[in-house]
């Protein structure tokens, strides 16, 4: 039976697409599709985040994109400003059911943090994941500031009924601060969900074939990989 995980994040530029990419390529041995729903902030033929999943993750993966709008903002205020439909929750839903058909693991991944807006109803990727009864795994920073956000979209999931898969990295740097070397304890608690890796900074600049390799080093078992706390 196929898997369908959300990908999100507390805020925007924190690491959602290499996070996505390292689940992508821990799964090496089976059907991977992403999906994302609104790419903002690119020209028509520009790569976007899930063509940048697929080439970081492998061959074993298929990228799917709904709907591109040039602005790099809000999905909702770039539609709006392109004068074009918005992407609504449903369709999101239609389309990660539609590759689950087709494929053994589908990944959702949003656009900046889980509340931000698809449309000027105020529909987010939350109300995506509801409608699939998909887990959604946060990504977050790895300093100073990320506890309080972290909790704040954990929060926020639990009162819409969603499931917290746990918490990933997105980008820990090669000598963390002392702030970062706590939050590695501190993050599950905030989220009251796992911390299921720690992605290295600078990683999504590695060629396709080393990021694969390395993947399931930043990812803890759950997500297919061997990471634990402490090994950063």
């Amino acid at each position: 039976m196929s898997t369908i995980l959300v990908v999100s994040g507390t805020g925007t530029e924190i690491g959602k697409t290499v996070v996505t990419a390292a689940v992508a390529a821990a799964a090496r041995d089976r059907r991977v599709a992403v999906l994302k729903p609104a790419q903002t902030g690119l020209a028509p033929g520009e790569p976007g985040d899930a063509a940048e999943v697929a080439r970081l993750a492998g061959s074993h993966v298929t990228a799917v994109e709904l709907a591109r709008f040039p602005e790099p903002l809000a999905p909702a205020t770039a539609a709006r400003r392109a004068g074009l439909a918005p992407v609504r929750p449903f369709e999101v839903a239609e389309a990660a059911r539609k590759l689950a058909t087709e494929h053994d693991l589908v990944l959702v991944e949003g656009a900046g943090g889980l509340l931000v807006r698809f449309d000027d109803e105020g529909s987010t990727l939350a109300d995506a994941a509801r409608l699939l009864s998909a887990p959604v795994l946060v990504v977050a920073p790895a300093g100073l500031g990320t506890l309080n956000a972290t909790a704040l979209t954990a929060e926020a999931l639990r009162s819409r009924g969603l499931d917290c898969r746990g918490v990933v990295i997105g980008s820990m740097p090669a000598e963390p601060d002392l702030a970062s070397r706590c939050n590695i304890e501190d993050l599950p608690v905030a989220a009251g969900a796992p911390l299921l890796g720690a992605v290295p900074a600078g990683a999504g600049a590695l060629p396709g074939a080393d990021f694969a390799a390395g993947a399931a080093r930043w990812l803890a078992p759950e997500l297919g990989g061997s990471w634990a706390p402490g090994r950063h």
